[in-house]
Parts: structure tokens; C-alpha cells; sequence
């Protein structure tokens, strides 16, 4: 146990601290703002999604290390991908941090997003990690200005 909260820590420090894909995608075809009332994350995401695949995606915003690495995370995960292999990443991650605690997982393919399965055991923070796939959901339901919210 001792060894997935240390890498726990370690990923999460190092996406909070070296965001990958933080950035304005100026020729974005799909953007969408999320803010998670309960501690002010806020986050916009872009998308360039060509022939139904998201060729490039972007984010800025702030927040805490959790909403920020998730941010960082989901944006390496959906790259090069098709939208519905996006939204079934979605999905799988969802189910993984809103499962109840002290259940177990199947391994699902998640990757590197699976070291943030523990946050099902702290319900304040499971709206930190999923603003950021709340966001991208939001861009790929509406081309421009969609907006997502953790309430």
C-alpha cells in the first residue's frame, strides 16, 4: 500500500508541477469552461478534433494539485484518440473515482489515470479530479462555449 501512495504523490506532484498539454489551442474546434463551485477549480479545455479524432488538446486554469494532474492526465490519455474512445475514457474513470471506497477496481486500461483511484475515498476530492473530464465532455457536446460544472 505504501508503495501506490508514494506513487500517488509522485505523479500527482509531478502533473501539478510539469502540466502536460497546458495550453491555448488558438485553432481549437471544441472548448468548453468547467468550475467546481466547492473550492474554485476553473478550467478550460480545447480541443482540435478532426475526421471525428482529437488530434490536439489544451488546458489552462487553476487549482489544487489533484484538479490540476487530472487535467494534465486526461489530456495524454485523450490525445490521438476517437471522441467515443474519449467518452468511454470518461466513463471508466468516473466509475473508478465515484466507486464506493474499499471496493475493487478492475483493472480497466486506464493507465497511469488508475494511480488516482484511491481519491474515491475522499468524496471533497473526487470533484477535484473529475472537473477536468466534466470539462472535456462539456467541449465534445458543444463545439464552442459548453461549460461544466462539479455542483
Amino acid at each position: 500500500m505504501s508503495d501506490l501512495v508514494d506513487l500517488y504523490q509522485e505523479m500527482v506532484l509531478d502533473h501539478n508541477n510539469r502540466p502536460r498539454n497546458f495550453q491555448k489551442l488558438e485553432d481549437a474546434s471544441n472548448t468548453a469552461d468547467g468550475y467546481n463551485p466547492l473550492c474554485g477549480d476553473q478550467i478550460t479545455v480545447y480541443l482540435k478534433v478532426e475526421d471525428g479524432v482529437i488530434a490536439d488538446v489544451g488546458f489552462q486554469g487553476v487549482g489544487c494539485a489533484i484538479s490540476k494532474s487530472s487535467a494534465s492526465m486526461m489530456t495524454q490519455s485523450v490525445k490521438g484518440k476517437s471522441v467515443e474512445e474519449a467518452e468511454a475514457l470518461f466513463h471508466e474513470f468516473h466509475a473508478m473515482v465515484t466507486r464506493e471506497p474499499g471496493t475493487e477496481f478492475e483493472n480497466s486500461g486506464l493507465g497511469e489515470l488508475e494511480v488516482l483511484s484511491g481519491v474515491c475515498a475522499f468524496p471533497n476530492r473526487i470533484k477535484c479530479a473529475s472537473l477536468a473530464w466534466h470539462t472535456l465532455t462539456a467541449s465534445l457536446n458543444d463545439s464552442q462555449g459548453g461549460h461544466a460544472s462539479t455542483e
